[in-house]
Order: structure tokens, then C-alpha cells, then sequence
């Protein structure tokens, strides 16, 4: 079925792999799938699927994928990765992050280019770190990368894919920003001291966030799966990126506390580093989703205050 192509196929009849199907946008993305008739198929850590599970079994760390449980699935989304925020980059957790995203893809994109059956489309996971801290400069999908460790992360990640754009298999390799749902990604963190009042601006609160909202990152994604004009680099970030002063004074609004205080640093630098805290809250990128809107793409949160208030289920007051 996936030699037909899946952009002329019902999308209720779509077998997607799924990696990462467990975490926070693909446990919503297989819900979704699910819900519009298609078979999800999650990718199962190790060389065996638990009896009872629409899964295929895969070992990133030892370039393991049961390869003909894989033939015939129409289209990939690979989303697994270690967290890059959640800790102090310590050279070793810098190696687990890189080796995590750059084997585990490799592994994957080389597994695809072997199959009789390839699918037709594979989705492959990115983010804006690419970029690098770009300051207010406007950046699209053709701007160069930046020299920091997450863009170099990004760098050798996206590399990692290349075998299935060799094979012939469209690649869509997604630059995504700050995903705002509710149960977890930022929101998850900043949220309890934004409602006790304590949420502030980080640093001057000039620096750009490129956010978008879970509801049309999940769409964008299944967007990719069925539009055969996408194609390379696409950034999954909503239309108006806002500074994280703009980010911060929005968000108090929507929670109804004040946003006078700055967020001390100081603490923010014993737990995760002074590289983490400068890279991924003192920097940033202002991306604009060009390819999503010159191919027709249309989102459901266009601005902060709407992906925050359906995120928080608040409405309008």
C-alpha cells in the first residue's frame, strides 16, 4: 500500500510508525492517528514487542530494527530523543543527548533505505536550535545553522537522516519550537511558580521563543504525512514568535498573577549550568514557519494568547 504513494491514499488507511509514541507529542500524535482510522505502530525499545502491543521492536544503541515487520509501513515519525533541557550538560550527558538522536536516527533512516517496501514519507525530528541565538533576526528553513552545542546537535541530527532522502524517500526533517500543551513540555515547568505569582522575564527578556501550539504541532505533523509538496527542513512554529518578556507578560495574563520580578538566574545556573541556562533561556530564534504556510497550512492557535488559553482550558474573560 505505501508504493502508491501516501498522499493519494484515505488517510484511514495509513500504517505509521511512531517513535517516541510515549512522550508528550507522541502520545497526542498516536492518539490523533488513531482517532482518524489509521494504524499507529509504536517502535518498541529492545529485540522483542510485548505480547498485546501494535508495535516493532528497535535498539538504537545497537543499530537493531526488526526489518520485516517494517516492510510495507507507509510512512515513519521519528521523535525519540533525551531531553536536551532537563539536565546540566556535563560532557556525558552532552554525549547521551548527541548519541541518542544521532544513532537512534541513524538507525532508523538506514533501516528505510534497506527495505524492499519503502515508505513514502519519513518525518524526522529537529528543532530550532539550529539556528543558534540569532537575536531578532527573522529566520526561515534556507538560514544557516549556528555554531553552539544545540545547533550542532541539530546539525549532526539532521545529517543522521540523510540515507532516507538517498533511498528516494521524501524526507521531512521538523524544526520544532516550544511545544505549549497541557501535562507536560514547558508549560509543565514554568506553570506552578507562574500561578503562585513568582513568573518573571529570564535575563533581559529580549531574546526570542519560537512556540507553537500541541494541537498544531500534531497537525502539522500529520500535514507532512499526507502533503507531497513538503519537502526538507520545515520549522513546526507558530506565525509570531513573541520575546520572552512578551511570553512571560502573556502568560501572567492568562493566569491572572503578576510578572513584575525577574526570574533569578543565579539558582537556575547551580542546577543546570551556565551553558544550558545561556543557550536555551538567554538565547534564541525568532523562525517563521515559511514552509508551512507557502504549502497551505493552517493553524488553530495563531497567537500565544490563544495556544495558552486552550492549553489551560481558560477562556476569554
Amino acid at each position: 500500500m505505501g508504493r502508491v504513494g501516501i498522499h493519494r491514499l484515505p488517510f484511514a488507511s495509513v500504517e505509521v510508525l511512531v517513535t517516541g509514541a510515549g512522550g508528550f507529542i507522541g502520545s497526542e500524535l498516536v492518539r490523533q492517528l488513531a482517532a482518524a482510522g489509521s494504524r499507529p505502530v509504536r517502535a518498541v525499545r529492545g529485540r522483542s514487542v510485548p505480547a498485546g502491543v501494535d508495535g516493532i521492536a528497535w535498539d538504537p544503541t545497537t543499530g537493531y530494527v526488526d526489518r520485516p515487520a517494517l516492510e510495507g509501513i507507509d510512512a515513519v515519525v521519528h521523535l525519540a530523543g533525551a531531553g536536551i533541557g532537563d539536565r546540566r550538560w556535563t560532557p556525558a550527558r552532552k554525549t547521551v543527548v548527541l548519541d541518542s538522536r544521532r544513532r537512534g536516527t541513524s538507525t532508523l533512516a538506514s533501516a528505510v533505505a534497506s527495505l524492499r517496501r519503502k515508505p513514502a514519507v519519513v518525518v524526522s525530528s529537529s528543532a530550532v536550535g539550529y539556528y543558534g541565538d540569532r537575536g531578532g533576526e527573522e529566520v526561515t528553513e534556507d538560514a544557516p545553522p549556528g555554531d553552539d552545542f544545540a545547533a550542532r546537535l541539530c546539525v549532526e541530527w539532521e545529517a543522521a537522516a540523510q540515507p532516507v532522502r538517498d533511498a528516494g524517500v521524501r524526507l521531512v526533517t521538523i524544526r520544532t519550537g516550544i511545544v505549549l500543551g497541557s501535562g507536560g513540555g514547558m508549560l509543565r515547568r514554568v506553570l506552578p511558580p507562574f500561578r503562585l505569582g513568582l513568573g518573571g522575564r529570564l535575563g533581559s527578556g529580549r531574546q526570542y521563543l519560537s512556540w507553537i501550539s500541541l494541537a498544531d504541532e500534531v497537525g502539522a505533523i500529520r500535514y507532512a504525512l499526507t502533503e507531497a509538496r513538503l519537502t526538507g527542513p520545515v520549522n513546526l512554529t507558530a506565525p509570531t514568535p513573541v520575546t520572552n518578556a512578551e511570553f512571560t507578560s502573556t502568560l501572567g495574563r492568562v493566569v491572572h498573577r503578576p510578572t513584575a520580578i525577574p526570574t533569578p538566574l543565579a539558582p537556575l545556573r547551580l542546577v543546570y549550568g551556565s551553558e544550558l541556562v545561556n543557550t536555551l533561556l538567554l538565547g534564541g530564534q525568532r523562525a517563521l514557519p515559511r514552509a508551512l504556510e507557502t504549502s497551505g497550512f493552517s493553524f488553530t492557535h495563531p497567537t500565544l494568547t490563544d495556544a495558552l488559553r486552550a492549553a489551560l482550558g481558560r477562556r476569554e474573560r
